[in-house]
């Protein structure tokens, strides 16, 4: 059984500097799909890796997406669904295009 904590908070993400508006379910950049490993269950904020988490993959699922994310610091990957305001250009290069997983 998964444990969830709604958390609403805004942050500025840490990889690309974009100021984002959280509405509780926010995990994630959705301008640079960029995350930070800050739970150990959702929105329990109960990290202390704290690690940048590069976009690794992404698979459609329905109406979405399934991002996965894989922390720099300590290597856990974390699955987790696309917002509606996420960047598509971001999806679609991410699925194409290793580059854009490391930034460059």
């Amino acid at each position: 059984m998964k444990k969830f904590t709604k958390t609403i908070e805004n942050f500025e993400c840490a990889h690309c500097g974009a100021m984002v508006f959280g509405n509780g379910y926010t995990n994630h950049c959705p301008h640079c799909l960029w995350s930070r490993h800050v739970d150990n269950n959702p929105g329990d904020r109960a990290s202390n890796c704290g690690g940048m988490m590069v976009p690794v993959s992404a698979e459609p699922d329905g109406d979405g997406f399934i991002l996965t994310h894989k922390c720099e610091k300590c290597g856990k990957t974390i699955r987790q669904h696309s917002s509606e305001n996420d960047n598509t250009d971001a999806i679609i290069t991410l699925t194409t295009n290793a580059d854009f997983i490391f930034g460059k």
